[in-house]
């Protein structure tokens, strides 16, 4: 699916916030700069109800945790500095699945969860990205 901005990109956000439940993850795939930050911060906003919420990037304490209005828990992680998957344990990460989870860099990990929804992100010019989804059969 083309983006053809970040609008687009924000609304695909919103779409997906719409359709996540408890024990979903969304695993966010692309190079740096392909706006899998973007979409988190839009997902959440969307997620929360909220379009002005706060929503720092979580690179160096690589969990933020969002609650939502009518209860459970969205957590963005950013997998980038993780030193090696062991460390999920450290971070609760059996906790954390039991809620949504936004995941950047998956590829750090040596387990996809199950039902994980992919999102790949590709960087097509200055504006515009491609969106290549995989999973939630039945779903999207």
């Amino acid at each position: 699916m083309m983006l053809e901005n970040l609008a687009a990109t924000e609304a695909l956000a919103a779409r997906l916030a719409a359709l996540a439940r408890p024990g979903d993850a969304i695993l966010l795939s692309g190079e740096l700069g392909a706006g899998k930050s973007a979409f988190a911060r839009a997902f959440l906003r969307a997620a929360a109800g909220d379009p002005a919420l706060e929503v720092p990037s979580p690179t160096f304490t690589l969990v933020q945790s969002y609650a939502l209005p009518g209860g459970g828990q969205v957590h963005h992680l950013d997998l980038y500095r993780l030193g090696d998957a062991s460390e999920l344990a450290e971070l609760g990460f059996e906790e954390l699945a039991q809620d949504i989870m936004l995941i950047e860099w998956p590829e750090r990990m040596d387990e996809t969860p199950p039902g994980a929804l992919r999102l790949q992100l590709s960087i097509l010019d200055d504006d515009r990205r491609e969106a290549r989804l995989d999973g939630w059969e039945g779903r999207l």
